[in-house]
């Protein structure tokens, strides 16, 4: 029997070198591509025997992806994200019956509507015209600021970040970083129309935002907000039903899985 010839150290490592390029390249790019190659059956087999470690590190980092549906579309500034997240989840906060307005999605949903013609009062009456009091026409307190000559868009700009201005003025941090007291002092002061607006009552923007969440934690899910059905879920409250022609004949209460709109668009 004969004695093999040592193979080349050097073009060893350069082989191994290049498979292991090669490998991550393919596996890289099925993640790009949506995970077929390297979620897949045909990834699993060009992958095997891939460091367990670089694994765990992969699939950590799909699991932080974020939703592309929940990617902001009207708020480009961060801190006035941040201020509408903390001013919603005081209005609407998580306690034992279920999940806050952060969690149901709400300042997602406040976003997209923003971001749409609702946010714009593109289908509103925008001519003068215009004032900051209402009473001076006698007209109803609504949360919209009929009567101003700012946009949805506007309010919720100007009132997040006078809300963030009250709140370094008076405790020296961001509204989001206040205490919950200290964020509850501002809300009701908004509320009660202390906080000097540009163009409107600051009641009127908290009655803009008191409404929005509440509409955010409610809706159909399908329009970014009451993420899972939370809010109903927490109401018993069973959605967009096609048809309760099965159940209106009976005496009992029949309490059934809520369906949202997105159930009927076969995606």
């Amino acid at each position: 029997m004969t004695k093999q010839e040592p193979k080349n150290s050097s073009t060893e490592h350069a082989q191994h070198e290049q498979d292991l390029s090669r490998r991550k390249f393919l596996k890289n790019s099925g993640l790009v591509a949506g995970g077929l190659v390297g979620g897949g059956l045909f990834g699993g087999l060009l992958t095997k025997g891939f460091d367990s470690k670089e694994e765990k590190a992969i699939v950590d980092k799909k699991e932080q992806a974020v939703d592309v549906q929940e990617a902001r579309q009207f708020f480009t500034r961060h801190q006035d994200y941040l201020v509408l997240m903390a001013a919603t989840e005081q209005i609407y906060p998580e306690d034992e019956h279920g999940a806050g307005a952060i969690k149901l999605g709400v300042p997602n949903y406040i976003d997209k509507q923003l971001a749409g013609r609702w946010g714009i009062n593109g289908r509103d009456y925008r001519s003068g015209p215009y004032t900051s009091d209402l009473k001076t026409y006698d007209l109803p307190a609504g949360p919209a600021g009929e009567q101003s000559i700012l946009d949805r868009g506007d309010i919720f700009l100007q009132g997040l970040r006078k809300m963030d201005e009250e709140s370094q003025k008076r405790f020296d941090t961001t509204f989001d970083k206040a205490a919950e007291d200290q964020q509850i002092e501002i809300l009701q002061d908004f509320q009660d129309g202390k906080v000097k607006m540009n163009g409107l009552p600051s009641s009127q923007f908290f009655a803009l935002l008191l409404q929005s969440t509440l509409e955010g934690a409610y809706s159909d899910p399908l329009y970014g907000g009451n993420k899972n059905m939370e809010g109903w879920k927490m109401k018993e409250f069973p959605g967009a039903q096609a048809s309760y022609a099965g159940y209106i004949e009976q005496d009992e209460f029949k309490k059934l899985d809520p369906v949202s709109l997105r159930d009927y668009q076969g995606h």
